[in-house]
């Protein structure tokens, strides 16, 4: 099975590209074979319509929080208040996730979807600092127009699957502790111990007792990358693979999915959800 995961930009340029990361799925080893950077969203507008049979994991919230939506007054359903939050353009959503903001309180400013609390992933309206709400502006309805199915959000091409990744949760999962960074896109902030932690995450990814159950083969120079751009692609193909041997059951998805916001492919977020109920 093909495999892909994506790291992915609002902005996408020379300092910042889309990095992807093409695998293969055998059995239960991952194997990287290949990676593409993209300068642009062209490339990744047409990766979105490849031929083929493939599942892709890609690294920004493809949904906003049902208690924004209800709240704001957008259309109640995953494809229509991302088609509407196109039509608004880039301006416009800045202004709108502005607006919304200003008036309310301290702490109840941006609301985060049932999945960023589950996985501590900020609020998909963040537009300063990690501008997540951009990277849904720019990613969401470029989904929306692709032809590929997203399990529990949008109907499509069965053989072509798209899921959300995070390897914020991947990484927390593996190493059984938070807040262990491996990577900063500033030079001057990048460590031996960021080298360090990468190191441990590759060498956890290459035993089958990792929690996703998948060996990782042909990964070892990603440690070399201090910005993590090519290891956090690698860990959304990961994210999608984990999915694609859960397709059975709903490609690893909780019992409690809300299609108004979507979810995270990953075995913290089932088993959280499943522990709740």
């Amino acid at each position: 099975m093909d495999i892909y995961g994506i790291d992915f930009t609002s902005s996408p340029g020379r300092s910042k590209p889309l990095t992807l990361a093409r695998c293969r799925l055998d059995g239960t080893v991952l194997h990287l074979l290949a990676e593409e950077r993209w300068t642009s969203f062209a490339p990744f507008e047409a990766f979105l319509h490849r031929e083929g049979c493939w599942i892709a994991g890609i690294d920004f919230p493809f949904g906003q929080s049902r208690r924004f939506i209800e709240t704001i007054g957008w259309p109640d359903d995953w494809a229509g208040y991302t088609r509407y939050a196109a039509g608004l353009g880039r301006p416009g959503y800045r202004a709108a996730l502005d607006a919304y903001r200003a008036p309310r309180p301290v702490g109840d400013k941006e609301h985060r979807r049932a999945v960023d609390v589950v996985t501590g992933a900020i609020s998909p309206q963040k537009l300063y600092g990690v501008p997540v709400g951009l990277m849904y502006f720019e990613g969401a309805p470029r989904l929306l127009d692709s032809p590929a199915m997203i399990p529990h959000l949008k109907d499509g091409d069965p053989e072509r699957v798209i899921v959300e990744a995070y390897p914020g949760i991947l990484t927390r999962n593996l190493l059984e502790r938070k807040g262990a960074s491996y990577k900063n896109d500033t030079r001057a902030k990048q460590s031996t111990t960021h080298m360090a932690t990468r190191q441990q995450i590759i060498e956890r990814l290459s035993v089958s007792s990792n929690p996703y159950g998948l060996v990782a083969s042909g990964i070892e120079t990603l440690a070399d990358d201090p910005t993590g751009d090519r290891l956090d692609a690698f860990l959304c193909a990961v994210q999608a693979a984990w999915a694609w041997t859960h397709r059975a059951s709903g490609y690893g998805a909780p019992p409690d999915l809300d299609p108004l916001e979507g979810w995270i492919a990953d075995p913290v977020v089932r088993n959280s959800c499943k522990a709740a109920l």
